[in-house]
């Protein structure tokens, strides 16, 4: 009998894999998908995972998923594991603005920070190009948004705050200006020399970036030309508000600085769900780490909550459902370290007893799609097996010493889209401000 051992006990790899054999169904085009969006039903938060930041199928099967829902089911926006700033500039070339970008090239042109391939690549070109056009179809009212949700973008959120305030609110402006001069001094790695310094003097900027916030939100209701621009406008402040936190947090290495992301990403979802309104509907495009129930991998021992949990635990009444991704082998885009230049990497098989494995096993090579509901009395799937996670760092020749997840995979997730082999993503090249390579806790995810 062909075991797998589990700090609790052995499983049998044999049972595991014949139920995946015969619970699981072939996943080949978008009509296949049909039993997910049935699935997904009348759910407001659909959290759309992935097993790494470079592979062309988690992305376009995120796209064919989310085209279903915005279309059949009524979904107002995308938010994604990106920076506001630039993801706001993509928002509004999709939404068809005035002076929003001749085209997407032009557009993806703006995003320098590593890694840059996240977003400025083809198969995300190739959505924005399709939400553009299936925007122009609709009122102005219904068109669908496209934002980011993540932490890091502190000075082109500053930037943006001060080109509007310019225009619209002076004595906010000098209080904005006193927050950017303080944190000048360390403009030049992003966040890192602030860490430091921070480490030191606790406080150092917080009341500058605290009185801005305030500033801002007092004034929001004078604000009211264009309320996207002052939805945009709150939000930045609000990135600069928790990048100073996330910053500071960021030194002791601890749970800290991922939670204080983490948390921020669920409190901006509120703010687009408040703005879209109360009938509102969200698809989210992150890592699984992030959209992935914490409480159901070894995230929990450490102090860790995510995205996906924090939204189950205040939302589930509203419907919240978690797809997680995953690939036995293939080839992905990353870097080797910090800063590297991007490139394709050759992904090896997957670990032995692991739940890549184990589907790779179960369906000869076949595509899959899981539903959870159909393994949840399964007592053999309840015990935590490694679930392959590849950051935008990755050597595979330390790969089973990092890139592992235990996970008990039907609490972390409803559904999993399982891609045999899978290849790298199609990067739009583009130059890196070397500057703004923002550090990430753990796994650079």
């Amino acid at each position: 009998m062909e075991t797998i051992k589990n700090s609790k006990k052995k499983m049998d790899f044999s049972e595991i894999v014949g139920l995946l054999s015969r619970t699981s169904t072939p996943l080949e085009n978008a009509e296949d998908l049909d039993p997910l969006i049935n699935y997904i039903g009348e759910s407001k938060y659909v959290l759309l995972g992935e097993a790494s930041h470079g592979t062309h199928e988690y992305y376009t099967w995120r796209a064919k998923i989310t085209k279903r829902l915005i279309q059949e089911k009524g979904f107002s926006f995308i938010g994604v594991e990106g920076d506001w700033p630039d993801c706001y500039r993509l928002n509004r070339y999709a939404k068809g603005y005035l002076d929003s970008g001749k085209d997407i090239l032009s557009v993806m042109n703006e995003f320098k920070r590593w890694p840059t391939w996240m977003w400025a690549n083809w198969e995300v070109a190739a959505f924005i190009n399709w939400l553009k056009d299936y925007n122009e179809r609709t009122t102005a009212d219904k068109r669908i948004g496209f934002y980011g949700l993540d932490v890091y973008s502190f000075r082109e959120s500053m930037q943006s705050i001060l080109q509007y305030l310019e225009k619209n609110d002076p004595e906010a402006l000098a209080v904005a200006k006193k927050a950017m001069e303080c944190f000048e001094p360390f403009g030049k790695d992003e966040g890192q020399s602030y860490a430091k310094a921070a480490s030191f003097v606790p406080e150092l900027c917080e009341k500058e970036v605290l009185n801005m916030l305030k500033e801002i939100v007092k004034n929001i209701p004078n604000y009211n030309h264009d309320a996207e621009n002052v939805l945009s406008t709150e939000q930045n402040a609000y990135v600069a508000r928790n990048a100073e936190k996330y910053y500071r947090a960021m030194i002791k290495r601890g749970s800290t600085s991922w939670n204080i992301r983490d948390e921020h990403m669920v409190s901006t979802i509120d703010r687009l769900m408040k703005f879209h309104g109360k009938d509102s509907k969200i698809i989210v495009w992150e890592h699984n780490t992030h959209i992935g129930d914490a409480r159901a991998t070894d995230m929990a021992a450490e102090g860790m909550v995510n995205v996906g949990q924090l939204l189950r635990e205040q939302y589930a009444a509203d419907g919240v459902i978690a797809v997680g991704f995953g690939s036995y082998q293939g080839s992905v885009v990353a870097g080797r370290e910090w800063g590297d230049s991007m490139r394709k990497i050759k992904v090896p098989e997957a670990i032995h007893g692991s739940w890549e494995h184990a589907f790779h096993k179960a369906n000869n090579g076949q595509n899959r799609l899981l539903l959870m509901n159909k393994v949840k009395e399964e007592k053999c799937l309840f015990s935590p097996i490694d679930h392959r996670a590849i950051g935008v760092v990755y050597n595979p020749e330390h790969e089973k010493f990092g890139n592992y997840v235990p996970s008990i995979l039907p609490e972390r997730y409803d559904a999993f889209i399982f891609i045999d082999e899978t290849n790298a993503l199609h990067p739009i090249n583009i130059e890196v401000n070397g500057n703004q390579i923002p550090e990430t806790y753990p796994f650079g995810m």
